[in-house]
């Protein structure tokens, strides 16, 4: 998968029903542009707690907002950027995705932190900024070339 393909942008409500037809879609639209079956298990993960974030935290207090989602792959390298115009990350900045303490017992263990570190074990780099009021993730994945 060399060279540069054509990518797609993504458009969508950020609910729960939004989401859900927008990652069927997306992830139909990445096996077209050269993601492979083998590897869109992880980018569907990264990209479904990515935008989980995006409903429950960047809108959590209003009803609905919109995210975009735009992607291309170039040289087996896949570019994924999310973009909402919903609340700014917490110190304008991504947390740090460390594992969470799990040994602990089931009652005590923490309701978040899995995400996060999830996102970053699973993509090559993640930058986040705060642009024109709207919230930028990139997201960036290796590709493993298919092998014939």
């Amino acid at each position: 998968m060399s060279g540069t393909h054509a990518g797609f942008t993504q458009e969508f409500a950020a609910t729960v029903q939004g989401t859900r037809g927008a990652l069927a879609e997306i992830m139909t639209r990445l096996r077209a542009i050269g993601v492979t079956d083998q590897q869109s298990g992880a980018v569907e993960i990264t990209l479904a707690e990515a935008v989980n974030n995006i409903v429950e935290h960047a809108y959590h207090d209003v009803d609905s907002g919109m995210a975009l989602i735009r992607a291309r792959v170039s040289d087996n390298v896949l570019w994924v950027l999310l973009v909402d115009e919903g609340t700014e990350l917490p110190g304008a900045g991504l947390p740090d995705g460390k594992p969470a303490n799990i040994g602990t017992t089931r009652d005590d263990l923490p309701e978040g932190g899995f995400g996060w570190f999830m996102i970053r074990a699973l993509t090559r780099n993640v930058r986040y900024r705060r642009w024109q009021d709207r919230n930028h993730l990139r997201l960036v994945f290796d590709l493993i070339p298919e092998v014939r």
